[in-house]
């Protein structure tokens, strides 16, 4: 991403970055511009497929007026309907739709629980689609206070799975 404001990325910026990754050799990596933060892997899941795993964890805007400086623009509003989320929560979303899992196979226990605290690297969860399994992460340091998905859900991309008060 270019030394741009975040507010100023846009799409194209971010499928460029994807492609570059892509053919770049790398397994992976995890990229910050402002408040966005990036993760991509080539990791092989059990599926055995080779491709980039993306995941996007950013700050909830708070409900207060804010200027523009002080407003991220990759901040995850809650959507109408979702619980309330705390003014500076982190809402980790699902990357793209497909079914949420909380544990990384049947009879494990879930990655993590409400209550318990996490690093931005903590797996918090798997998505799969089509037999593809994304390891999604935490994206911040903090403590988990809320599980917005059931197990075996089927979630849409950007759908607040998980709420994390940071450090």
């Amino acid at each position: 991403m270019s030394g741009k404001d975040p507010d100023e990325t846009s799409l194209p910026e971010l499928e460029l970055l994807i492609a570059e990754f892509k053919q770049s050799g790398l397994r992976e990596l995890h990229a910050r511009c402002g408040e966005l933060e990036v993760y991509l892997s080539q990791d092989a899941d059990a599926s055995g497929l080779d491709a980039p795993r993306v995941s996007v964890a950013a700050p909830v805007a708070s409900a207060a007026p804010a200027s523009k400086a002080a407003a991220p623009a990759a901040a995850v509003a809650a959507p109408a309907g979702a619980p309330a989320v705390p003014d500076g929560a982190v809402l980790v979303t699902a990357p793209y739709l497909g079914t949420f899992y909380r544990a990384p196979k049947p009879g494990a226990p879930n990655y993590v629980e409400v209550g318990g605290h996490v690093s931005a690297e903590t797996e918090v969860c798997l998505v799969e689609v089509m037999k593809l399994f994304t390891a999604v992460r935490a994206g911040a340091a903090g403590t988990v206070l809320e599980v917005l998905a059931s197990d075996g859900d089927l979630v849409s991309a950007g759908q607040p799975l998980f709420v994390i008060r940071p450090e």
